[in-house]
């Protein structure tokens, strides 16, 4: 049977319909399934700078910034849109922009399956971003995702306490205002400063704990506590490469957020794709 190319949203809807139905597997599939034990080796920066080319490669042939388009920026206007209309969240815009590096790893996972698909067989369409919502992989990917959004409130809870003792626990009056205090008082860059430092804590967590795993349950049934497992060892024995790559990434969804997030759109995906290329690039099975 001949099968026609549906648009995002009707993949989106039969992909949802497939995760409800393997809801009931999600524990099944926690464990590992493989037949094969992960190695890893020493990254340089050639990887990080092969990574991100292969990256932008598979961005370009795909055009998975559309599906970035149609999935993550009405999220992002609502969110902008909620913020503009309720000054008292004005102080959590920053902290907001900084959380897309700690969702990052969720919003990529379509981007994963693309690069795989074209590795394993040549070819792949949007319809393989959201097949990796298959029943191997959905009830893992849940668990570590559940993760990564209660340490992004986490972090959202964080951002707030640094913001009362600062400049709060006031409400700014207006956002011209709000702007002069964060710049202009030392007040303000105590804020920036501290909060620069508990950033890089909650995103350093994320950058061990999921920057290798999330691809990895994508690529093989390896179950969770083996995927994360590696992604930490990934780290520690290639720390120097893993903090300049969680650079990298922070610098760029920071240079994507300042056209009003529209840079996400681009972004996103191609951090999403170099992820998978990077993780390829750094564990092997023997």
């Amino acid at each position: 049977m001949v099968q026609t190319i549906g648009n995002p949203l009707t993949w989106g809807a039969k992909a949802l319909g497939d995760a409800g139905k393997t809801a009931g597997e999600v524990a099944t599939h926690l464990g590992s399934a493989a037949d094969a034990e992960p190695q890893f080796r020493v990254l340089g920066l050639d990887d990080i700078r092969n990574a991100l080319s292969l990256g932008w490669r598979d961005l370009m042939r795909f055009r998975s910034d559309v599906l970035a388009l149609v999935f993550i920026y009405p999220i992002i206007g609502v969110a902008l849109a909620f913020l503009a209309f309720e000054r008292a969240l004005l102080p959590m815009l920053f902290p907001l922009a900084a959380g897309f590096a700690l969702l990052g790893p969720i919003a990529s996972i379509g981007m994963y399956e693309i690069s795989k698909q074209h590795e394993d067989t040549g070819s792949a369409t949007w319809g393989s971003a959201l097949s990796a919502l298959r029943s191997r992989a959905v009830g893992p990917v849940m668990v570590l995702g559940s993760f990564m959004l209660m340490w992004f409130l986490l972090w959202m809870a964080a951002a707030f306490g640094v913001y009362s003792i600062t400049l709060g626990p006031s409400m700014p009056e207006s956002t011209f205002g709000f702007f002069q205090d964060v710049f202009t008082t030392a007040a303000g860059w105590n804020m920036i400063l501290l909060g620069f430092a508990v950033g890089s804590v909650f995103a350093g967590v994320v950058l061990v704990v999921a920057a290798i795993s999330f691809p990895m349950l994508i690529d093989r049934p390896v179950g969770l506590p083996l995927a994360v497992v590696t992604s930490v060892k990934v780290a520690r024995e290639n720390p120097g490469v893993m903090i300049i790559w969680g650079l990298v990434v922070a610098g760029l969804l920071a240079i994507a957020t300042v056209p009003v997030f529209l840079g996400l759109v681009l972004v996103l995906p191609w951090l999403g794709h170099s992820t998978w290329h990077l993780y390829r690039l750094a564990v092997t099975y023997s």
